[in-house]
C-alpha cells in the first residue's frame, strides 16, 4: 500500500527555511514541497534514555495521549540546526512514521525572549526588593540614629538628657539612660560640694595662719614652711580629687558671653562709686567645656582684680585659637611689673598688703584653668595696665 496525499500549507511552502515534514511508510515516503529534491536522515531514537512518565492527572482527566511525538534535535539537508517532532501511527493497519521539523532558532528564539524577559523583570523586581529593604532598614534605624546623636550631645554637654520622646520600642532605653545620666550628675554634684566644702574648710583657715606668721618673730619661718607644704599638698589631693570627677562621662559646656555679663553686672554694681567703661567682645556662641561654677569662679577672680585696679575702662574680649577659647581681660590700671607678675600667680602672695583678701584669687585661677589642660597668663596690656589671659578648652 502506498500513500498519498499532501500537507503542503504555509510554513511548509518555503524551500530551504527549515520548515519540512515527512511521512515514511512501507512502501514510498511522502516529502514536503519546501524538501524539494533533498532529503532528511531522521535522529536516531534507540540510544534515547527514556522520557520521564507523565504526571498523574486529576480526576476525571484522562491525561496527555500516550503516543504523544517525541521530540529531537540534528542537522537538516543544508546544514541548518533543525528541531524535530516525530510519531509512528498505525493508519489503516500500515505502520507509517510522521516526522516534522522546524529551525532550531524559530524554537528557541522564543523560549529566549521569554527567558530574557523573565531575566529582567525579576531582575527589576530584585533591584526593588532591595532597595525597599534597604530603605526600610534606614527608616528603621533613624530613630537609633537620633538617639545617638542625643548622646553624643549629652557627652558634648549640649543637653542634659536623652529626649524623652522616643519610639516605644527605645523608650525603655531613653529612660534607663536618663536614670544613668540622672544618677552620674547628682553623685557628681556630690563629689563637688564635699571637695568645694574641703577647700574652703582647709584653705581659709591656712591662709590666715600664714598671713599670721608672715607678722610673727622671726623665730616662725619653720611654722611658715609647714604651712605652706600644707597648702601644697591640700591643693595636690584636692586638684586630683576635682580632676577624676570632672573626668566623668558627662562633659560640661558652658557659654561664655552670659557668664561674663552677669560679672560684670555685679562687679560694675559693686564698683558704682568708681565710673568705668567695660567694653565686651565674646560671640554668643562662644563655649568652653567647663563646669560652669568653675568658669565663674575664675572670670570672677580675674575680674576681680581688673575692676579693683583699673582707672576707667575694662576690656573683655574672646577667640578661638585652635580647639581653644583664649579669654583676655584688660585693664588701664598701674599693671605689674614683671616679677610682681610672677608673685602674683603664687599662693597666698599678696602685692598689696593694704588691700583685703588672702592673695589666693589668681593662683585659684591659675589652678582651675590647669585642671582643664588651660593656663593663666599675665602680661603687660595695651590699656597700659595688667592683661590677663584664660586659655580654655573649647566645647
Amino acid at each position: 500500500m502506498k500513500l498519498a496525499g499532501t500537507a503542503d500549507g504555509p510554513p511548509f511552502d518555503r524551500p530551504g527555511r527549515g520548515w519540512y515534514w515527512k511521512i515514511s511508510g512501507p512502501a514510498n515516503v511522502l516529502r514536503s514541497r519546501s524538501l524539494g529534491p533533498a532529503d532528511f536522515e531522521l535522529p536516531d531514537l534507540g540510544n534515547r534514555p527514556a522520557p520521564p512518565p507523565p504526571p498523574r492527572p486529576p480526576p476525571g482527566d484522562d491525561g496527555p495521549p500516550k503516543d504523544r511525538p517525541v521530540p529531537a534535535d540534528g542537522v537538516g539537508p543544508d546544514g541548518q540546526m533543525l528541531h524535530y517532532r516525530i510519531a509512528t501511527q498505525t493508519v489503516a493497519g500500515v505502520r507509517v512514521t510522521i516526522a516534522a521539523s522546524a529551525p532550531r532558532d524559530a524554537v528557541l528564539g522564543p523560549l529566549g525572549e521569554a527567558m530574557r524577559t523573565l531575566a529582567i523583570s525579576l531582575a527589576v523586581l530584585g533591584i526593588a526588593l532591595i532597595t525597599a529593604m534597604l530603605l526600610q532598614v534606614r527608616l528603621g534605624l533613624r530613630p537609633v540614629e537620633s538617639l545617638r546623636r542625643a548622646i553624643a550631645d549629652v557627652r558634648a554637654g549640649v543637653r542634659e538628657r536623652v529626649p524623652e520622646e522616643q519610639p516605644r520600642e527605645l523608650r525603655p532605653l531613653a529612660d534607663e539612660l536618663n536614670a544613668l545620666l540622672g544618677e552620674n550628675a547628682a553623685n557628681l554634684d556630690r563629689a563637688r560640694r564635699h571637695v568645694s566644702n574641703l577647700a574652703h574648710g582647709l584653705k581659709t583657715p591656712l591662709a590666715t595662719m600664714s598671713v599670721a606668721l608672715r607678722k610673727e618673730a622671726p623665730g616662725a619661718d619653720d611654722v611658715q614652711s609647714l604651712v605652706l607644704l600644707m597648702d601644697r599638698r591640700i591643693r595636690h589631693h584636692l586638684g586630683r580629687a576635682r580632676s577624676a570627677a570632672l573626668g566623668g562621662p558627662v562633659r560640661a559646656r558652658t557659654e561664655l558671653a552670659p557668664r561674663v555679663a552677669d560679672l560684670v553686672l555685679v562687679l560694675t554694681r559693686v564698683n558704682a562709686e568708681k565710673p568705668i567703661d567695660v567694653a565686651q567682645s565674646i560671640a554668643p556662641s562662644l563655649a568652653v567645656a567647663c563646669e560652669q561654677q568653675d568658669v565663674d569662679e575664675m572670670l570672677g577672680n580675674v575680674l576681680e582684680n581688673a575692676f579693683a585696679w583699673c582707672r576707667a575702662k575694662v576690656n573683655v574680649k574672646a577667640a578661638v585659637e585652635r580647639r581653644s577659647v583664649v579669654l583676655t581681660i584688660d585693664d588701664d590700671g598701674p599693671g605689674l611689673s614683671a616679677e610682681q607678675m610672677a608673685n602674683a600667680v603664687q599662693a597666698g602672695r599678696r602685692l598689696d598688703e593694704s588691700a583685703p583678701g588672702f592673695g589666693f584669687g589668681l593662683s585659684i585661677t591659675r589652678e582651675l584653668a590647669e585642671l582643664y589642660a588651660g593656663a593663666l597668663t599675665l602680661s603687660r596690656s595695651e590699656l597700659g595696665g595688667l592683661r590677663a589671659e584664660i586659655r580654655l578648652p573649647a566645647a
